[in-house]
């Protein structure tokens, strides 16, 4: 997954010098954080995803109309959307997060390996709200200095975390949102359990999503119930023959 990444990065560095791009993505407005902003509410914010294919599932959306989606997810009520860019498992590209960005008002999560500060850059010059981190792939002083950069963009940083030791790594850096993977990422499982036991280790002060394997109202209910800020949906309502009825649905849960 990183080799990948940092292969894709080099390329990108060849066509916009890294220097460039950071004088580009300094020039902007400074963001306002308004991704977590937007998971501080009295109801569990819903974060929608929207992407072609996963390595869990193959590809789940073979036309995947994706304005036509987030246009659903923001007349649905979406709080925020989640846009994958990883071009080889996922299927994604900066270009669908451009056009997605261009149509909605929404905050917008870039979701992506981020294995190098060019990346945030990147991010912050396609008008994206907020980073993922992975704590598998980053150690605590990596997650530290990219926090550092994202708070000087205005932008937030999503620190994904699978266990306690990464927990912990992402609190010691300092990261104010924390999304808890309840998928197995050796087999591809799901269990919420791991959101449940994981949560005691996160300070009340810091936000906290439960990301993967959301399928029912019935696991946003059991998700808020442990304490989730938030809740990332993606394959259930990619699938959902009726997205803006399932978000209704979703959002009643969260309450």
């Amino acid at each position: 997954l990183a080799a990948h990444a940092r292969h894709r990065v080099e390329a990108a560095k060849a066509a916009v010098p890294p220097d460039d791009l950071r004088g580009l993505a300094l020039r902007l407005p400074r963001g306002n954080f308004r991704f977590e902003r937007a998971l501080q509410q009295p109801r569990a914010a819903l974060i929608c995803e929207l992407k072609k294919a996963s390595p869990s599932k193959g590809v789940i959306s073979e036309d995947f109309p994706y304005l036509q989606i987030a246009k659903d997810y923001e007349a649905g009520g979406a709080d925020c959307l989640s846009c994958l860019t990883e071009p080889k498992w996922f299927l994604g590209s900066d270009a669908i997060f451009r056009e997605i960005r261009s149509e909605t008002a929404l905050p917008m999560l870039r979701k992506d390996f981020t294995v190098d500060t060019y990346q945030l850059y990147e991010a912050k010059a396609l008008g994206a709200d907020a980073v993922l981190l992975l704590c598998a792939l980053l150690d605590t002083e990596t997650i530290a200095a990219y926090l550092a950069v994202c708070d000087t963009l205005g932008i937030t940083a999503v620190a994904e975390a699978h266990d306690e030791a990464e927990i912990r790594s992402a609190v010691s850096a300092g990261a104010r949102v924390i999304g808890v993977n309840n998928r197995n990422l050796k087999d591809f499982s799901v269990d919420f359990a791991n959101a449940q036991a994981l949560r005691r280790l996160i300070p009340p002060d810091k936000l906290f999503i439960a990301e993967s394997g959301v399928q029912s109202p019935a696991d946003v209910k059991i998700l808020r119930g442990i304490g989730a800020d938030a809740v990332l949906i993606g394959e259930a309502l990619m699938r959902a023959e009726d997205r803006q009825a399932a978000l209704a649905a979703f959002r009643e849960a969260a309450r």
